[in-house]
């Protein structure tokens, strides 16, 4: 820093008016020049004096009377402004109720349904065992084999049956993790699409009709028959999954 910088500073230092970096510079720099600590010598000499010595006067009383006067006109808008915030802060947390019951209204309108939740679960059981190649723990087309493998491994016993005549041959059956605990998943086939029909004990023992879903290319079928809840998902045709559907739930 050089003198210019320094004495342009001197005021702003003595008023304590800049950072602590500048100020550190300038009395670095005072430090090593006797010109500069002179001025500043005399701008704080000044300084003091003025504050010290300065004459003050107070106001005639005829001017004290006529700023007193004009005074609640100059001060009405901001009695009211207080007024005004006064009656805010009545209504503070009147307004704070209202938007809590606002975002939670919406975080509730929001939330995914159940159904929607359990659906995710079963695309994405059935999404892992296709990247995964674990299509079937037990390979078979017979229900005879397939519903015995199932004994021990759960709580219920899974209805299996086989619907080769009707186009969709029962491939096999998979122990898998859906909703929260173990599920059976019976696999068929048709054509080329494989359909994953998860099932387990209903909570609610009372009969849903078929219900359709899709999301992320897959459909998804989901009923109940008040004992068993269901879930069949492929990337096969809707109405041709329907129609699986309707032959599951035929006696």
């Amino acid at each position: 820093m050089d003198c210019k910088q320094a004495r342009e500073l001197l005021s702003a230092q003595l008023d304590a008016e800049i950072g602590v970096s500048e100020s550190t510079t300038v009395e670095t720099h005072l430090q090593s020049c006797l010109e500069c600590q002179a001025e500043f010598a005399e701008q704080s000499t000044v300084r003091g004096r003025l504050k010290g010595q300065a004459t003050y006067f107070s106001a005639p009383a005829h001017l004290q009377s006529r700023i007193k006067a004009a005074l609640p006109r100059l001060i009405a808008p901001e009695r009211a402004s207080t007024r005004w915030t006064w009656n805010w802060l009545q209504l503070a947390p009147s307004l704070a109720g209202v938007l809590a019951l606002a975002w939670g209204l919406n975080v509730t309108l929001n939330q995914p349904s159940k159904d929607d939740v359990v659906a995710q679960d079963v695309i994405a059981s059935h999404v892992r065992s296709l990247i995964s190649n674990r299509v079937t723990d037990v390979a078979s087309s017979d229900q005879h084999a397939v519903k015995p493998w199932f004994s021990g491994k759960l709580d219920y016993a899974p209805a299996v049956r086989d619907l080769s005549a009707q186009d969709f041959p029962l491939i096999g059956g998979r122990l898998d993790y859906v909703g929260g605990r173990p599920v059976a998943a019976l696999i068929y086939r048709h054509r080329q699409h494989l359909i994953a029909v998860y099932e387990w004990p209903a909570h609610e023992k009372q009969k849903i009709e078929p219900k359709a879903l899709s999301r992320q290319g897959y459909h998804v079928v989901t009923w109940s028959d008040g004992a068993m809840a269901r879930w069949a998902v492929s990337d096969l045709d809707p109405q041709e999954l329907m129609a699986l559907v309707e032959m599951l739930r035929a006696p």
